[in-house]
């Protein structure tokens, strides 16, 4: 008897001890702001969802998504061959920084072109779009978060309200879901932005990570 209970409980527990792989799967795409968020999403939804990222083959940090470009080129091998239940993506905060027209590196000269204007901004997010929605995966699309003057590589202040309304018009006729954290952010910039950049504190990451989770969870409530 003493046994048989004993297998009972130990089964009990495996079983327990697995419910992550049952729940909901959520995968995370965007740059290293979403890396910054991402563990405290992860504990906001821990028992609800399985929250997943795109991690570096080589030592399993999480992969920095960038701009639409690097999208474009990678959105297979990060969907991978999972069957995705929601997706959390974001591209535009590296697009719209200037880089060397050579190079393609970082550059601090306004003169310098963008990594993707805003016209191949459109035509790779409408590509990328394509790929997500063919996941069957519920979608909700995060608009790019202001930032302050004076932050390198350059960005002109403002550039990512143009870069948000292109984004907004291609999620509205994919019937995309949109958490605004651009609007949700700018009237909170000084509290959880760091000093001169594009970057939060830590704080500001657990704010963010609040209102993901609650679009996530009202997203898959819906379902």
């Amino acid at each position: 008897m003493k046994f048989k209970i004993l297998v009972i409980t130990i089964l009990a527990f495996y079983s327990f001890s697995n419910k992550p792989n049952k729940l909901p799967r959520v995968l995370l795409i965007g740059d290293s702001i979403s890396i910054g968020y991402l563990p405290y999403v992860q504990e906001t939804m821990k028992g609800k969802a399985w929250v997943d990222r795109i991690p570096l083959k080589s030592n399993g940090d999480a992969e920095n998504c960038k701009g639409t470009t690097n999208g474009l080129q990678n959105i297979d091998r990060w969907l991978g061959d999972t069957k995705w239940d929601l997706i959390h993506f974001n591209f535009g905060l590296h697009d719209i920084k200037h880089v060397k027209p050579i190079s393609g590196k970082n550059s601090n000269n306004p003169k310098h072109p963008q990594q993707s204007n805003l016209k191949q901004y459109k035509k790779n997010l409408k590509e990328i779009v394509k790929k997500l929605k063919a996941t069957r995966a519920q979608l909700i699309f995060a608009t790019t978060t202001p930032y302050p003057a004076g932050t390198k590589p350059f960005r002109a202040l403002g550039d990512e309200i143009k870069y948000n309304r292109a984004a907004i018009k291609i999620m509205k006729k994919n019937d995309i879901e949109i958490n605004d954290l651009h609007s949700f952010v700018k009237p909170r910039m000084q509290e959880l932005l760091k000093p001169v950049n594009v970057h939060f504190t830590d704080f500001g990451y657990k704010e963010i990570a609040i209102q993901v989770s609650q679009w996530i969870t009202k997203k898959l409530e819906n379902e």
